[in-house]
């Protein structure tokens, strides 16, 4: 584990930029520290081409202190528009490197501790996916889910383009990271609390309000629903859900932090783009 030094600075979040969007791409290029010590968490969904993830990722770390990143499932897509082909695992270990030669932390480096304004406490990146545990209403299984969501016409792209290799499935792919991840968290200092910073929430509850309940099947796996209690948990940071907001499970803050799509952030009365402050924490309640 990792440790900064120094009392100053903010920890700040954003995700689901979208930058194969022009105005989104603006976003990123606009977005800067307030200070030299600011670190920034990126819970994934930057772009589907490996070549859009390097340059918004390069263009970060290049002016805050540190950059983390945690994958999203648009990152995972093997996407007919990107030169690079590889398909899951391979694709991930690739993002990985890459990130490495940009100097952004990612799932599988040493958690770092952040010691400024609220600290101290270990920064977790995740990469978990999901297993269709968050089922529709009056379904049991994957195969009746999947049917169902077949059926209202919202079923998410990564049946076409999120490749497991060499994993017989996304679940399987999801229970294996699931594993290693809690073993890794594990081993953090119990007296040290954690961010953890996932693409997906860790626990169902932000899905309530999605308006196409079936979606919530590509958002997360109950089997991190007490992950927030068994690993100490100050802030859950994730997105995806493109709804950005605060909201308090069992005493623990979840900040969704997407941008999302132009044609959703035009509706909010908030300027897009914001970079959400996790540590000190701000007084938001949506």
């Amino acid at each position: 584990m990792t440790s900064t030094v120094g009392g100053t600075g903010q920890l700040l979040a954003i995700s689901d930029l979208h930058i194969g969007y022009a105005e989104n791409r603006a976003l990123v290029e606009g977005m800067r520290p307030e200070s030299e010590a600011d670190w920034l968490l990126v819970a994934g969904d930057v772009s589907e081409t490996v070549s859009d993830i390097r340059w918004a990722l390069k263009t970060l770390a290049g002016r805050f202190a540190k950059v983390l990143w945690a994958p999203g499932n648009h990152e995972l897509w093997t996407h007919p528009k990107d030169s690079v082909t590889l398909r899951g695992v391979a694709r991930y270990e690739h993002l990985v490197e890459m990130c490495r030669d940009l100097g952004v932390l990612t799932p599988e480096d040493p958690y770092p501790v952040w010691n400024g304004p609220g600290g101290p406490v270990v920064v977790a990146p995740l990469f978990l996916l999901y297993d269709y545990s968050f089922l529709p209403a009056g379904c049991t299984t994957k195969e009746e889910g999947l049917a169902y969501a077949h059926g209202t016409g919202i079923v998410c792209n990564d049946e076409f383009l999120l490749h497991p290799d060499p994993y017989p499935s996304r679940e399987a792919w999801c229970r294996a990271r699931v594993a290693e991840t809690a073993r890794r968290l594990e081993e953090i200092p119990p007296d040290l609390p954690t961010v953890l910073v996932n693409h997906y929430p860790l626990d169902r509850h932000p899905t309530d309000v999605l308006w196409h309940p079936e979606f919530a099947m590509w958002c997360g796996t109950g089997l991190t629903a007490d992950w927030h209690r068994r690993f100490r948990v100050e802030t859950m940071v994730y997105g995806h859900l493109h709804i950005p907001r605060t909201t308090r499970h069992e005493g623990v803050r979840f900040e969704e932090v997407s941008v999302g799509y132009p044609r959703e952030w035009r509706k909010r009365p908030q300027p897009p783009g914001r970079l959400r402050r996790i540590l000190p924490e701000e007084d938001v309640t949506a």
